[in-house]
């Protein structure tokens, strides 16, 4: 699957009761393909549960809020961490970030809530990891991108876990 059809099949996804935030956004779409034609050459393919309500539900990139792209609107406190940590290890661009669920799901009727995927969620989004995963080395952020992925394991930077999140991956990476 090229970058861009990964782009569009996900636009026109529907993926249990998540949100796609892709699907009525041209911005997001245009954001997530320069990403991914960015980060091509990336070795590394860091992922995560799914997307955030403060992440990439409103910036449409993974692990990132609006704020970290253009200085306004939400900020995310994972996402702020991740960016830092990768930043500080100096392998921002030698990692994709994505989510094992890429569109986000949330509570009936209260968009601005996380909750976790379902099955039948990770099963309807595995084309997806598939397709950027091809060719890099996976590290699961987080139990369910485990479970997911069988790949090695860090924990999630949310709720105290940033230092044990850096520490993973300097073991892994460094």
């Amino acid at each position: 699957m090229s970058r861009r059809s990964i782009v569009a099949e996900l636009a026109a996804a529907a993926i249990g009761a998540t949100f796609n935030q892709y699907r009525r956004s041209p911005r997001r779409r245009e954001r997530l393909a320069a990403y991914l034609e960015a980060r091509c050459d990336a070795s590394i393919l860091l992922v995560g549960e799914a997307a955030g309500y403060r992440g990439a539900r409103v910036s449409g990139l993974p692990f990132t809020s609006e704020r970290q792209l253009t200085g306004r609107g939400p900020a995310e406190a994972t996402a702020t961490i991740v960016h830092r940590v990768l930043g500080e290890l100096g392998l921002e661009d030698d990692v994709l970030l994505w989510n094992v669920v890429p569109t986000h799901p949330h509570e009936p009727d209260r968009p601005y809530t996380n909750r976790r995927p379902t099955r039948d969620e990770v099963v309807s989004s595995s084309r997806f990891l598939e397709g950027v995963a091809r060719g890099r080395r996976v590290i699961a952020v987080g139990r369910l991108a485990q479970a997911v992925t069988g790949a090695p394991y860090v924990r999630h930077p949310s709720h105290g876990g940033g230092a044990a999140f850096r520490a993973g991956l300097e073991a892994l990476l460094c």
